[in-house]
């Protein structure tokens, strides 16, 4: 299943959002329910399914940062708000001469902690997994611990309690500790795509959203390797 699901995004070199999560799921990642909607009607009857409020993120293969070009609405709480967020998404595509294949269209995620995992393949060591600070403040604080992969529980822990920010994981300030297992868990099945796949060059899932009774990854980018 993994490598029809890279096979689609072989030529263009990364997976489509809606791929990403796929492949995910099929490693076990924590996901959400997400629908594509291709069309206007679509776009309504999956925000029915999914109930508000909604995250619609632009699908083309001719985008791969979906924020910088405006291709993300965030927010979505009416029939109203979701033709206005469809119709903003095909703007999106003719401004920027871009193929249109639709929005993603997911529920909004609760507010948990924001971490981030990511594994790239590097030419001395191959895979290795990352894990940090996420959203807006991996670049800020840069507070992430690295393994090479493959990666047990023991390392996935390791490297959670080297952040700096682990008091923040675990509930300063009479916060909710986070669910310091899951986020592992999500650790080395990440770990495991890698190593499972070696087209898989690059994987950002940011943010994964830490909370008391789970993770839940929000945001998923997966690149291939050419060649």
């Amino acid at each position: 299943m993994a490598q029809e699901i890279i096979a689609r995004g072989r030529q263009r070199g990364w997976l489509l959002e809606p791929e990403a999560k796929e492949l995910c799921k099929a490693y076990g990642l924590p996901v959400g329910e997400w629908r594509v909607a291709k069309s206007e009607a679509d776009a309504l009857s999956h925000s029915a399914e999914l109930g508000f409020p909604l995250a619609m993120k632009i699908v083309s293969p001719d985008i791969v940062h979906k924020s910088d070009v405006g291709g993300v609405i965030l927010g979505i709480d009416s029939p109203e708000k979701v033709r206005d967020a469809f119709g903003r998404m095909r703007a999106v595509a003719e401004r920027t001469g871009s193929r249109f294949e639709g929005t993603l269209m997911e529920r909004m995620a609760k507010p948990g902690v924001e971490t981030i995992i990511g594994a790239k393949r590097d030419p001395q060591f191959g895979p290795v997994i990352m894990f940090g600070v996420g959203g807006i403040f991996v670049e800020i604080f840069k507070d992430v611990a690295f393994r090479v992969a493959p990666i047990d529980r023991a390392d996935a822990m390791e490297m959670i309690n080297e952040l700096k920010a682990l008091p923040l994981l675990k509930g300063a300030r009479g916060r909710k500790p986070v669910d310091l297992e899951s986020l592992a868990d999500s650790l080395i099945r990440a770990a495991k795509l890698m190593i499972e796949n070696s087209e898989v060059s690059e994987i950002d899932l940011n943010p994964t959203m830490g909370y008391e009774d789970g993770c839940k990854v929000v945001d998923a980018r997966i690149i291939l390797r050419r060649g």
